[in-house]
């Protein structure tokens, strides 16, 4: 629900053409739906501009096409459930199928929020240090479009060959926001934080070998970084950082 469907509501009560047990009714759903094994927050979307975000890890498909067909019915936004198998997204596909599936990404969505007006001139750039670094980044820039941001990408220009970093300097100097992701000792971060005045959301990958620990080398690196201006998601978390990268963006 947005705030133009309050207003909605409102003035209908308003005008007679809905009665008070019918407004307290709908008021009423507002908050959040109880289902058996969730409680779909569908106030969300009229508090951050868009509906929850479903963590599918660790649901079982049916769990997730349910959710995601309440949260289908009660908002208008883009929907969004990250770390989907395909097993989800065949179920999700049984009520809703126009979602559509990223492998790449893990993710199942429905891009369908005509009102979104992505801007290019403030546009959020995501940075992978190697090819390993992909999924994550492709969850990043699948969360950031979603949530409304005109995304640039450039995978592969890692420290161990910094001339191809380099060879991004005028649209890592154009960027608004930019989301440098690595694994094994995660330099990168701290690279391209002492090379731009923009913020950095630094995000630490399990790419790596024995001594990497599973991406906990990375992360502490990056929470070490003597670069001005970087912060830190927790490691793999690409969703964590396209979201925090779109409200950034969305400041000015």
């Amino acid at each position: 629900m947005k705030k133009a469907d309050i207003a909605k509501l409102l003035q209908a009560y308003k005008d007679g053409t809905l009665s008070e047990d019918e407004a307290v009714d709908k008021i009423a759903e507002t908050p959040f739906e109880e289902m058996k094994f969730a409680a779909i927050d569908h106030h969300r979307e009229l508090r951050q501009g868009m509906p929850e975000v479903i963590y599918a890890a660790g649901k079982t498909p049916e769990q997730v096409r349910d959710i995601f067909y309440s949260l289908y019915t009660h908002s208008q936004g883009n929907i969004l459930a990250t770390r989907a198998r395909r097993e989800h997204y065949e179920k999700v596909l049984e009520k809703v199928p126009e979602a559509e599936y990223d492998e790449t990404a893990r993710a199942v969505y429905l891009d369908r929020d005509a009102s979104k007006v992505r801007d290019e001139q403030h546009q959020i750039l995501i940075l992978t240090a190697g090819t390993s670094d992909i999924p994550v980044a492709e969850e990043a820039r699948l969360t950031a479009y979603l949530f409304g941001n005109c995304v640039k990408t450039y995978y592969d220009c890692g420290v161990a060959g910094i001339h191809r970093l380099f060879a991004h300097l005028p649209d890592i100097e154009q960027a608004n926001v930019i989301i440098v992701i690595a694994g094994m000792e995660g330099a990168l971060a701290s690279v391209v934080g002492g090379l731009t005045d923009k913020p950095v959301i630094a995000v630490p990958t399990s790419v790596g070998y024995g001594a990497s620990f599973n991406g906990v080398a990375a992360l502490l690196s990056m929470l070490n970084s003597c670069a001005t201006g970087v912060s830190v998601v927790n490691i793999d978390n690409g969703f964590g950082a396209g979201a925090l990268a779109s409200k950034i963006n969305k400041l000015r």
